[in-house]
C-alpha cells in the first residue's frame, strides 16, 4: 500500500513539474526572466531554447549592448551566447543595472516585454522592448531592441 502511494505521489509531483515548465513557456514574461537566470547561471544551453539565435544574428543595424551607439557584428551564434555568460560584455553591463520586467503584450504568436534597466550611479534608465515569437509553440526571443 505504501509503494502504491509513493508512486502516485511521485506521478503527481512530476506533473506539477511539467505544468509549471510548460507555463514558464507559455508567458513572454517568464521566457525574459527565464533569460536572466540562464545568464546568471552561464547556462549556454538553456539559453539556446529561450532565443531564436538565427533571427538575432539577422539584426545588424542596432546593438542590445544598451550603451552604445555602434552594433557589434554577429558571425555566429556562439558569440551571442558568449556575450550574455560569463565574461561577455552584455551580460556585464545588464546584471551591473537593476533590471524590471514588465508585463508583456501579446499580439497573436508575436510578444512584446519591455525590461527597465536601472543606473542607479548615473540616475539613467534604458528600457528597451524585448521581441518574442512562437516557434513550434514555444515563446522565444528574436529581438532585444524593438523599436514601437
Amino acid at each position: 500500500m505504501r509503494t502504491i502511494a509513493s508512486s502516485l505521489l511521485i506521478a503527481v509531483l512530476a506533473l506539477l513539474l511539467v505544468s509549471c515548465d510548460e507555463s514558464d513557456t507559455d508567458d513572454p514574461k517568464q521566457v525574459v526572466i527565464s533569460l536572466f537566470g540562464a545568464m546568471e547561471k552561464n547556462d549556454q544551453a538553456a539559453l539556446t531554447h529561450i532565443l531564436d539565435l538565427a533571427e538575432l544574428m539577422k539584426n545588424t543595424e542596432t546593438d542590445y549592448a544598451i550603451q552604445t551607439d555602434n552594433p557589434r557584428m554577429w558571425t555566429s551564434p556562439q558569440q551571442i551566447l558568449d556575450d550574455l555568460t560569463g565574461e561577455g560584455a552584455t551580460k556585464k553591463a545588464w546584471f551591473r543595472l537593476q533590471r524590471i520586467v514588465n508585463k508583456a503584450k501579446i499580439m497573436g504568436e508575436t510578444a512584446t516585454v519591455k525590461v527597465t534597466f536601472v543606473d542607479k550611479e548615473a540616475s539613467k534608465g534604458y528600457t528597451p522592448t524585448f521581441g518574442l515569437h512562437r516557434v513550434h509553440g514555444t515563446w522565444k526571443i528574436y529581438s532585444f531592441q524593438l523599436y514601437k
